[in-house]
C-alpha cells in the first residue's frame, strides 16, 4: 500500500525535475556575494544535487573556500502571467568538490550525464569538476500563499524518489 505524500512535497519534487538550471549563490573571499547560472542534476541515490563547474569560474573558487552556498530554482516565467506566485525554492546547501575518478565521482557523473548527455565531452576536460550540493534547509514557494520552510528530513524525502517514481500519481 502506497503512503500518502503531502502535496507540497510532490510539487517541490516536480519543480526540481522540471527545471534544469538554477542560480548559485556563493561568497567571495572578501564576503562579496556572487550569483551564477548553473545547470544541475539530481542524484537521488546520493541525496544531493550535482553541478559540473570549471575551475576557472569564480563560483568554483568561492565554494572551495566557503562551502555554504545557496541554489535557487524557479519555474520559468509565462508571458502575461503574474510573476509573484512563480513556484520556486531557495536551497541552503553544503558544497563539496569531488575528487576525479572516485566512486562518488562516477555515480554523480552518471546522474549528471543522465540529465545532460550533451555535456559528456566536457567531463573529459581537466579543468571541470563535479560538485555535490547537499541540501540542509530551504524555503519553498509553491504559489501565492503556499510558502514553507524545508528542513533536512524533507530534503531526504524529496530527493529519495527516482524521476520515474516522481511521475507516478
Amino acid at each position: 500500500m502506497a503512503t500518502h505524500e503531502p502535496r507540497l512535497t510532490v510539487a517541490l519534487r516536480a519543480l526540481l525535475h522540471a527545471q534544469r538550471v538554477g542560480a548559485l549563490g556563493t561568497l567571495g573571499p572578501d564576503g562579496t556575494p556572487q550569483v551564477s547560472m548553473v545547470p544541475f542534476a539530481l542524484a537521488p541515490q546520493a541525496g544531493c544535487l550535482v553541478l559540473h563547474v570549471s575551475a576557472l569560474a569564480a563560483h568554483t573558487r568561492n565554494l572551495q573556500t566557503a562551502p555554504t552556498v545557496s541554489l535557487m530554482v524557479m519555474q520559468a516565467e509565462v508571458a502575461g502571467e503574474p510573476v509573484h506566485a512563480l513556484p520556486r525554492v531557495s536551497i541552503d546547501c553544503t558544497a563539496e568538490l569531488l575528487e576525479p575518478e572516485g566512486p562518488r565521482w562516477h555515480a554523480l557523473r552518471a546522474a549528471y550525464l543522465a540529465r545532460f548527455p550533451e555535456a559528456e565531452p566536457m567531463t573529459q576536460l581537466g579543468d571541470f569538476r563535479f560538485v555535490s550540493l547537499r541540501p540542509v534547509a530551504g524555503r519553498h514557494v509553491a504559489g501565492f500563499g503556499a510558502a514553507r520552510s524545508v528542513d533536512n528530513d524533507e530534503w531526504a524525502r524529496v530527493l529519495a524518489v527516482s524521476p520515474a517514481a516522481a511521475d507516478c500519481p
